[in-house]
C-alpha cells in the first residue's frame, strides 16, 4: 500500500471491545465500522449503501451484518453483499492488533467514499454469447452487474419498454417530487464502462423459444444464448363508467409520479386503493391537496399483508393528516365534466368530489407477450419458476414480480412476492445460474412502507397467519408485531422498533423458527441465535 495515499490510526484498546460488538470509530475524520467477531477484527464502512443507516445499530451474525433499516447484509471480513437491497460493496480497512492497541489502516480515497463496487469483467467483443435480459427493473440490472462480476465477458442486452435505464421505483410513490436523475439507479455512463447495452423504449412482444429469438414492437428480434424475463408487472385497470376521463391516473413511471403531483397540488384527490401505492400517496399529498379521499374495499389498509392492527394504526396517522377514508366501499362510476373528472360515485351512491383519481387497486404480471410460448404460468399470469429461478423452458430463466418461486421457510409454498429486495435477490440468483453456477435461492423476504416519515418495516411471508403477538405499544407508535401460525412465528413487522424485524429475518435466514411462546416471553435468548 503507498504510504502516501493511506493513514494508520489507533482506534481503540483490545480490552475495550466485546466480542460480537458494533463500534463506530473515526479514521483520520471519517467514521468506520469497526466489528470484534471472537478474536477477530474488521472494519468497514460505517453506513448501508442502499439508504445510509448506521450498521453500528445492525445485526451481527458471524461474519454477516444486516442492516437495521431495509435489510441489506455485508460480509464484514470482504464488504460484499450478501443480501439486497443495495447495489455496492461497503469499503473494507485493515486491522491489526499490536500491544493491546487496535489499529485500522485505510486508503485515503477508500475512506472519503461510502461504498465500493464489485470488480467486474470487461466486455470482450470477440465473445459472442448473448444474455438478453427482457426488463429495466431491479432484477434485470443486479443479474447484468453479477454476470459482468462473476466474469461473464460476452454481450449483455437489457430491454426496457420505458424511456429511461434502471431506477429506484420505490420513489415514485414515496417521494413523489423527486427528481429523475435522483432517483437512476446507475447512470448511463456506467453501462457504457462496463459493456452493458440497454435498450429503452422498446418494448418486447413475443419470444421464440426454439428459435432463441425475441420480437419487438419495432419489428427487430434479437437472438439469444440465455434468456432472462423481468417484465415486472403493471397496475390493474379501473373497470367502470367513466375509467377513461382524463385526470383518471395510475402510477407506473417517474413521469405518472410528476403527473399526479402536479395534478393534485391545491386540488381534490380520491384515491382508490388503499394499500401500499394508494397509502404512500395518500401520505405524500396530505399536505399538499386541498383534500383527500381515500377508497377501500377492505375494512383496514394493508390489511391482507400488515393485518387490522398495523393497518388501523397506519389509518390514523393519515387521518390526523385530514386523510378520509371509506373503507368496505367501492367505486361504481366516475362522472365529469368536458372529458375532466369531477367525482366518484360510491356504490353506496354517496358522491365524493374529486379533481383527479389516482387507481391503486393491484398488479397484473407483464407475461402476455408470453402466451404463445410453452413457458409454464400460473392463473394469474406469473411465470412458475424453481429455487434456481429457471422456468420449464431450458436456456429461459425469469425474476421479479413476474414470477411465482418457491418460499421454502417454514414448508415449501410457491408465491409471487413483489418486494425491491427479493426482485434483487431473483436477479443475483438468475446470474449466477445463467452461468451454470448452480445457486439456489435462499433469502428472508423484507420490505417497508414509509409513511409521513415513519417506516414499517416487515420480514418474513405471513400468509395464512391465525393470530399476532404484540410487543410495544400500538398507539405510541412504537411496536413489534410477531404474526403467527402453527404456533410459530411466520413474519414481523415494527414501526420505531429497530433492528428488531432485521433480527427476526437474521434468525429466519439461519433456519431456526421462533416459537409463539418465544415471541410472547420476556426471555430473548433467541434473539442471538441468529
Amino acid at each position: 500500500m503507498d504510504t502516501e495515499d493511506s493513514v494508520t490510526e489507533q482506534v481503540c484498546q483490545e480490552s475495550d471491545i466485546q466480542d460480537g460488538e458494533l463500534r463506530e470509530v473515526e479514521v483520520a475524520g471519517h467514521k468506520v465500522l469497526l466489528v470484534r467477531n471472537k478474536t477477530e477484527f474488521s472494519a468497514v464502512g460505517s453506513k448501508c449503501t442502499h439508504a445510509g443507516a448506521s450498521l453500528s445499530k445492525g445485526v451481527l451474525a458471524g461474519n454477516r451484518l444486516r442492516c437495521p433499516w431495509h435489510g441489506a447484509c455485508f460480509n464484514i471480513r470482504t464488504g460484499d453483499i450478501e443480501e439486497y437491497p443495495t447495489l455496492d460493496c461497503l469499503p473494507c480497512f485493515k486491522v491489526r492488533v499490536e500491544d493491546g492497541k487496535v489499529l485500522i489502516t485505510a486508503k485515503k480515497k477508500d475512506l472519503e467514499s461510502d461504498r465500493k463496487l464489485k470488480t467486474m469483467s470487461e466486455r470482450c467483443r470477440s465473445n459472442e454469447n448473448t444474455m438478453l435480459l427482457l426488463g429495466g427493473g431491479a432484477a434485470a440490472l443486479v443479474c447484468a452487474e453479477t454476470l459482468r462480476q462473476e466474469g461473464f465477458t460476452g454481450r449483455i442486452i437489457m430491454v426496457t419498454k420505458e424511456k429511461h435505464v434502471p431506477y429506484d421505483r420505490t420513489q415514485l410513490s414515496k417521494a413523489m417530487d423527486k427528481t429523475l436523475e435522483s432517483i437512476y439507479l446507475r447512470q448511463q455512463d456506467f453501462f457504457e464502462a462496463h459493456g452493458i447495452d440497454v435498450w429503452t423504449d422498446k418494448e418486447v412482444v413475443s419470444v421464440d423459444t426454439q428459435g432463441q429469438k425475441a420480437h419487438f414492437q419495432d419489428g427487430a428480434f434479437q437472438r439469444y444464448d440465455q434468456l432472462l424475463i423481468a417484465t415486472g408487472s403493471s397496475p390493474r385497470q379501473l373497470q367502470c363508467p367513466g375509467s377513461d376521463l382524463e385526470n383518471v391516473c395510475s402510477l407506473q413511471t417517474p413521469e405518472d409520479a410528476n403527473r399526479i403531483l402536479h395534478l393534485a397540488t391545491g386540488k381534490r384527490v380520491v384515491i382508490l386503493g388503499a394499500s401500499f401505492i394508494g397509502m404512500e400517496v395518500a401520505a405524500f399529498l396530505s399536505d399538499k391537496a386541498s383534500a383527500i379521499c381515500v377508497v377501500e374495499r377492505e375494512e383496514f389498509p394493508f390489511q391482507a399483508v400488515l393485518g387490522p392492527q398495523v393497518g388501523g394504526i397506519a389509518m390514523k396517522m393519515l387521518q390526523n393528516k385530514r386523510v378520509k377514508f371509506y373503507m368496505k366501499a367501492e367505486i361504481s362510476e366516475l362522472r365529469g365534466e368536458n372529458r375532466k373528472v369531477t367525482e366518484a360515485v360510491l356504490a353506496s351512491g354517496e358522491k365524493l368530489p374529486a379533481d383527479v383519481v389516482v387507481v391503486g387497486i393491484g398488479v397484473t404480471s407483464n407475461s402476455g407477450f408470453l402466451k404463445d410460448t410453452s413457458i409454464a404460468m400460473d392463473r394469474g399470469g406469473a411465470i412458475l419458476v424453481d429455487l434456481f429461478m429457471q422456468t420449464n423452458v431450458p436456456r429461459v430463466f425469469a425474476a421479479g414480480d413476474v414470477t411465482s418461486f418457491p418460499v421454502t421457510l417454514f414448508g415449501e409454498t410457491t408465491a409471487t412476492i413483489r418486494h425491491w429486495q427479493i426482485a434483487q435477490a431473483h436477479g443475483h440468483i438468475a446470474a449466477l445460474n445463467m452461468l451454470r453456477k448452480q445457486k439456489a435461492l435462499h433469502t428472508v423476504p423484507f420490505f417497508w412502507t414509509s409513511l409521513l416519515g415513519k417506516s414499517i418495516r416487515y420480514a418474513g411471508y405471513g400468509k395464512g397467519y391465525t393470530e399476532t403477538v404484540v410487543k410495544g405499544n400500538l398507539e405510541q407508535l412504537k411496536f413489534l408485531v410477531f404474526y403467527i401460525k402453527d404456533d410459530y412465528v411466520i413474519a414481523a413487522a415494527s414501526l420505531n422498533f429497530d433492528p428488531m424485524v432485521s433480527l427476526v429475518a437474521e434468525v429466519m435466514y439461519s433456519g431456526r423458527q421462533i416459537s409463539k411462546a418465544e415471541a410472547q416471553s420476556s426471555d430473548t435468548t433467541w434473539m442471538k441465535q441468529a
